[in-house]
């Protein structure tokens, strides 16, 4: 505890008037506050007034109790220590005249944030009145001394002396009449007092309760008035009792009441949600934290139906854990609670209980603390190891970038200027080229490394799952939803995410990607949270994302959001030089997977790698060769000729002649002429013609053709 925590402690509660207290862990007291050193008779220079340690041993205290109470406080206390839990014992403390005084004690552990133990506060109350008015109850003809009465119908017959002196009056005179004895009754209480009196007069039966008189003096004063009826045997003559003051026990229980709202108010202002519960779970309090976070009131949350505030998924676990709550164990529980707006947020609830000096369990202090965050971590990492072990099992075509030619070179010097930055970046390029290899470059040259690489392929995801995909889903958001999920854009939080085949997303989801990049959050399926993330997006397509545009299938303003750096892949064919070393990386990689060993390159086979325009790209080239591997056990590497056709292909533009050249240049150009420069799509030139879309981009790129020349014109205004 720092200085200033100890000096508030200290100053609380020296303004209580009652005997606090607090001490070590062990229960070695530490402090005492003004009214208990006072009634001790501690010297006011005396260390337990200013809480300084004296290193005195935990049954210290135990010298300020009559020694018949040692036991019994030893063992109490004995018991707090063992199970960290409150406990409250009845002792004799002596005072500084060498008397003594019956005291309730209750102490109640004080821990930190993380639960450790810092030590206890206690309080002792002064109940040796409460004790002799009961020992005298039960005594019966001792109570006279106190204060005893007659009375009938026709008023009191009897008052002693010791009544006299309680109501400020010289005794040895007549006992009051009716209308003298409501005089001297606090205005307040008359109408009180008369309707009791009526009531034990008709019932003829006893009665105990407690109302104020005003003295002479003006003075005003508790009495408790105990009555019991006076019979000759069988005919009610009236009642007789006593009248006990108890203005003193009433001002302790007042200044005990204050001095809870006092301690109810610092618990209001504490962070954390706090609530009190009866021995079998019903409502008593909840802390003003508790109370704004569920948007309630306390009359109505006391009221309200046990689990009313839990996620409903919870609801089942929290009545089955409130039915082992008698058994008086400290247990923890997980659940969500609703928050005034509606969302839900997990929250870690302990229940520590509060028994009596007979070990009976009076109530439960439930502290809530908000995990909201560790939740989600926990959740996010879950998924993260799930989407890296389908990294991990996924076989990529390559491991590293392998190549050294021009157009290869000029990829890499623009992947290594972006990298530094949080640019979106758009790859294009055919299919095979290694588009996700150069986003994983970006990645790892980035200040994200240390971070998650989710990649996602749009077109191998079916269209009415990508949104869930990539944004998450809530339970119950569709059929099969059967809890909620993260998105890939939450496990990429703080890292990248790659969207191949960008170009195949829908509508409705290119809205909420441009969202994304806009405003950097989203929502889950389902779901009406805002959730932020961090996320550096590099996209890649080997669509034409202008011809998307210009037909309507692909957002412009999403189209101008991805392309802020592009980034374009060169086909193999385009990068003949780097296929010797590809071969070799890939001859090799492959050769030792299968245990086999190759000392050479067959001269005509690497030939025929070079010679081949691979409509396939690198992807083509790795499969090949994986292939030729597994049959070749010879100890130089071949690869069969079937397997790369000696004939040109359709899209080959290698071998074509300059009349076969120009032909398809105006077979081509013509297509596009009447599809209005549209590349694909239904009225799409790639339709027309009968061939892939992606066989016609490469044909139009190779042959020069400038699509957007076909295109319509807009009308001059």
């Amino acid at each position: 505890m720092n200085d200033f925590t100890r000096e508030s402690l200290q100053f609380t509660l020296n303004l209580i008037p009652a005997h606090t207290w607090y001490a070590d862990p062990s229960v070695a007291l530490t402090f005492l506050n003004e009214r208990s050193a006072d009634y001790l008779g501690l010297a006011k220079d005396h260390p337990l007034r200013f809480g300084i340690e004296t290193g005195a041993a935990w049954d210290s205290h135990l010298a300020f109790l009559h020694p018949d109470d040692h036991e019994a406080a030893r063992n109490v206390w004995s018991e707090c220590v063992r199970t960290g839990s409150a406990g409250e014992v009845t002792f004799r403390v002596r005072n500084a005249e060498g008397g003594y005084r019956r005291f309730l004690s209750r102490a109640e552990p004080r821990r930190a944030n993380d639960g450790t133990l810092h030590g206890w506060i206690g309080i002792n109350l002064d109940i040796e009145e409460r004790k002799r008015a009961e020992f005298y109850l039960a005594e019966g003809q001792r109570l006279a001394h106190i204060g005893n009465w007659a009375f009938n119908a026709a008023g009191f017959e009897y008052w002693s002396a010791e009544l006299f002196q309680i109501h400020g009056l010289e005794p040895g005179g007549k006992a009051p009449s009716i209308p003298e004895y409501m005089a001297l009754v606090h205005p307040g209480d008359r109408d009180f007092v008369v309707h009791e009196i009526q009531k034990m007069l008709a019932d003829h039966r006893g009665f105990d309760f407690t109302k104020r008189i005003v003295r002479p003096d003006g003075a005003i004063r508790h009495i408790r008035c105990v009555g019991t009826p006076a019979t000759d045997g069988e005919t009610f003559q009236g009642l007789v009792g006593t009248g006990i003051d108890v203005t003193e026990q009433e001002q302790l229980t007042q200044a005990l009441r204050k001095s809870e709202e006092e301690l109810r108010q610092i618990v209001d202002l504490a962070p954390q949600h706090v609530a009190v519960l009866g021995s079998n779970g019903e409502r008593l309090y909840a802390n003003r934290t508790a109370l704004a976070y569920l948007g309630t009131r306390l009359d109505d949350w006391l009221h309200g139906a046990i689990g009313s505030h839990v996620h409903p998924d919870d609801r089942e676990r929290l009545i089955a854990f409130a039915s082992r709550l008698s058994a008086g164990s400290v247990p923890e529980l997980e659940l969500r609670l609703r928050k005034n707006d509606g969302s839900y947020r997990w929250f870690l609830a302990r229940y520590n209980p509060v028994c009596d000096e007979h070990g009976r369990l009076l109530r439960w202090y439930v502290a809530c603390t908000d995990i909201e965050e560790h939740k989600r971590a926990e959740e996010r990492l879950q998924q993260e190891n799930v989407a890296l072990r389908e990294e991990i099992d996924k076989t990529s075509m390559f491991e590293e970038i392998v190549g050294t030619s021009p157009a290869l070179t000029v990829v890499l010097g623009r992947v290594s200027k972006v990298a530094a930055s949080d640019s979106t970046v758009l790859i294009t390029g055919e299919t095979g080229t290694g588009k996700e290899l150069i986003a994983r470059a970006v990645h790892r040259r980035s200040r994200r490394s240390s971070r998650a690489f989710v990649a996602v392929n749009c077109a191998a995801i079916p269209r009415e799952l990508i949104a869930s995909e990539l944004f998450g889903h809530e339970k119950g958001a569709f059929t099969g939803a059967t809890q909620r999920r993260l998105g890939r854009f939450e496990l990429a939080d703080g890292g990248t995410i790659f969207l191949d085949e960008v170009a195949e997303l829908l509508p409705d989801t290119q809205v909420a990607l441009l969202r994304v990049l806009q405003e950097r959050e989203f929502e889950r399926v389902g779901g009406r949270e805002a959730i932020r993330v961090d996320v550096r997006v590099i996209a890649a397509t080997n669509r034409d994302l202008s011809e998307a545009v210009a037909d309507g299938s692909f957002r412009q303003d999403l189209f101008y959001r991805l392309n802020v750096f592009p980034v374009e892949m060169p086909p193999l064919r385009e990068r003949i030089q780097d296929i010797p070393l590809l071969a070799e990386y890939f001859i090799d990689h492959y050769a030792r997977k299968a245990g086999k060993a190759f000392r050479r390159v067959n001269k005509r086979t690497l030939h025929r790698l070079q010679s081949y325009p691979w409509p396939g790209n690198v992807r083509e080239l790795q499969n090949v060769i994986e292939r030729s591997v597994i049959v070749c056990d010879s100890e130089e590497f071949t690869i069969d000729d079937s397997w790369l056709p000696t004939r040109p292909s359709v899209d080959s533009r290698l071998a074509l002649s300059s009349t076969l050249v120009a032909h398809e240049k105006t077979i081509i150009e013509d297509a596009l002429r009447v599809c209005d420069g549209r590349v694909y799509g239904p009225s799409g030139a790639a339709t027309r013609l009968g061939i892939p879309r992606s066989t016609l981009e490469s044909k139009i790129r190779a042959l020069r053709i400038d699509k957007s020349r076909f295109r319509p014109r807009p009308a001059n205004r």
